[in-house]
This record gives structure tokens, C-alpha cells and sequence, in this order.
């Protein structure tokens, strides 16, 4: 990344922010559990009890002010979200949703769609396999946008089988 934008990785325990965080940046290291914030080049990985305990949103919320991006992971295999409906708008930044696990057999990718296009009212969802590395390309060039116009134009512009613009 050559600019200067930042994403902040926000979702549950067990989502997949550390192994996605490791895709990302082309990294061969196994995922650990996150115990504090980890600010890795453009990416910030956050510990999943920041998402899952309200108490500590407003760790969430001053990060998001060392921020371009927020990425909301769901994952695919799970049937819950922590995020309350509309959770994005709480943080000025630009959304990008992140269905993880897309390539696992348990997933459910249309479930994962549906929970955060409530979390998210407006902006694109990836659908993301750290495995395959499907949707690691897209997230990278979505970071790189500085308005909602241009993640919406590059979306367009990309198949839907990976990138969903709401």
C-alpha cells in the first residue's frame, strides 16, 4: 500500500480478522489470538471481545480515529452476528463488509450477506477465502478508495460472486 489509508479489522472471536490479517499483508505466519490492538502496516487487528463486549466499543471508536476503514467480518460459518443492526453508522469511516470461511463447507455465504447488510446500510461485502486467497485482491483495492463513489465504482466493476455493493 502505498497510500496513506488504514483499515481497522472489527468482528467476533474466532472470525478470522488474524488469519485474514496475515493473507492480506502476504504473510505465512499462524494466526494467534489478538490480545491487544495490532497495528500492522496498513492494517489494525483488534481482539474479538472489542466487538462481542459493549463495554468495549469505545476502544473501537477511538481506533476508528487512527483510521481510513473499517472491515465488519461475518463469519460464514457462523449463525450469529455480534453487530448490532446499523453498527457501522456509529463509526465515520468507510464500511467494507467481509464474509470469511467462503470456502468452508458449513458456510452459509447468503446468511453471513444477510447479517451484514444490517450491520452495513451502505458499501460493498466481500466474499473472502484466506485459504484460496479469493476476495484478498478486492479488499486490498477497496482500502485504497478514498469515497464511498469509488469503492462503489470499483465494485461495479468487479464480478458479483465476489464483491456485493448495497
Amino acid at each position: 500500500m502505498t497510500n496513506k489509508n488504514r483499515a481497522m479489522l472489527v468482528g467476533s472471536i474466532g472470525a478470522g480478522k488474524s488469519t485474514l490479517t496475515n493473507a492480506l499483508l502476504e504473510r505465512k505466519a499462524e494466526a494467534v489470538k489478538t490480545q491487544a490492538l495490532i497495528f500492522n502496516k496498513w492494517i489494525v487487528d483488534t481482539p474479538g471481545e472489542y466487538t462481542e463486549n459493549p463495554f468495549f466499543y469505545k476502544n473501537i471508536m477511538a481506533t476508528a480515529l487512527e483510521v481510513t476503514h473499517v472491515l465488519y467480518l461475518q463469519d460464514a460459518t457462523k449463525q450469529k452476528t455480534i453487530f448490532p443492526p446499523g453498527f457501522s453508522t456509529g463509526i465515520n469511516k468507510l464500511p467494507i463488509g467481509v464474509v470469511t470461511k467462503c470456502d468452508s463447507e458449513k458456510a452459509d455465504i447468503d446468511a453471513a450477506i444477510k447479517q451484514l447488510k444490517r450491520v452495513i446500510p451502505k458499501g460493498p461485502i466481500v466474499l473472502t477465502s484466506s485459504v484460496t486467497g479469493k476476495g484478498l485482491q478486492e479488499i486490498r483495492h477497496l482500502v485504497k478508495c478514498n469515497t464511498m463513489q469509488e469503492m462503489q465504482k470499483y465494485a461495479e466493476s468487479i464480478s458479483e460472486e465476489v464483491i456485493i455493493f448495497l
